[in-house]
């Protein structure tokens, strides 16, 4: 059984391999990392990638603010909206540098802060995800010369009785992860970069996602879409509520969160 996209989600999908075009492009040359105020690096595929997502949110709906990353690290932030898209031109830009293939293409649209819809393209791993409340998730594979095979949908798995298959931050493990994953019932443990994570655990590859390190809105708006939309969950680790966007009193940082099933 195959799982259509909205027209809408189907433009953001189109959009992802825009991006994810340059991005290879870069990726396949002798590139350059610089450090942005914050420290965290940035590479040319970053902005690149977030010229081509910002040009075509604004030609397919520009009535709709966009907070993307690299525009708000030089302060370029729209005034604040109940509806909004959240972009992350190129996730994982560690895992781009360090050429392992786990960044991800991300853009999300946010409604009263929740994700209701969100695409993730890994275009080093030929592999898309999309997400809508209502519609439901899929994924499927995306071809050297761009084309897309059938849409498999996807549903969150029942937490087997033998423990759980935790996913967790390639480059950003932290001694809170490890003293919450002793405190469950872990059969295995992997790793993986980026949004990747989240779609593991939409697609039934996992059952948890534990982050406690610091994250932005646009670091995991479109893969908690994705994650929503096929039956799982993504709770703050403060309080146990619901993750929410639109946080800018925060400046957009996220608490810590775990995403399950």
């Amino acid at each position: 059984m195959s799982l259509t996209p909205s027209p809408r989600v189907a433009d953001l999908i189109t959009l992802s391999i825009s991006a994810g075009r340059a991005i290879l492009s870069i990726y396949a040359s002798d590139f350059s990392a610089k450090a942005k105020s914050d420290l965290t690096p940035v590479t040319e595929a970053d902005e690149a990638a977030e010229k081509i997502i910002l040009a075509g949110l604004a030609r397919l709906d520009p009535g709709t603010p966009v907070i993307s990353e690299e525009a708000a690290s030089a302060g370029r932030i729209p005034a604040a909206s109940s509806h909004f898209f959240l972009v992350d031109p190129l996730d994982g830009t560690k895992e781009f540098i360090s050429r392992n293939g786990e960044f991800t293409v991300n853009i999300a649209l946010v409604d009263h802060g929740v994700p209701v819809a969100g695409v993730v393209y890994a275009p080093a791993l030929g592999r898309m995800f999309w997400g809508e409340l209502g519609v439901g998730a899929a994924q499927c594979a995306v071809g050297a010369d761009e084309t897309l095979s059938s849409w498999r949908p996807m549903t969150v798995r029942a937490l087997p009785g033998d423990g759980a298959t935790v996913v967790a931050s390639r480059s950003h493990r932290d001694q809170a992860t490890e003293d919450y994953l002793r405190k469950i019932n872990v059969k295995s443990l992997c790793s993986a970069g980026s949004s990747l994570k989240f779609c593991l655990v939409a697609a039934g590859e996992a059952d948890l996602y534990p982050r406690f390190g610091r994250t932005m809105e646009w670091d995991t708006a479109a893969g908690h879409a994705v994650l929503l939309a096929a039956g799982g969950k993504v709770m703050t680790a403060e309080d146990g509520t619901p993750l929410g966007y639109g946080k800018s009193e925060r400046g957009y940082d996220n608490p810590g969160f775990i995403a399950s099933a």
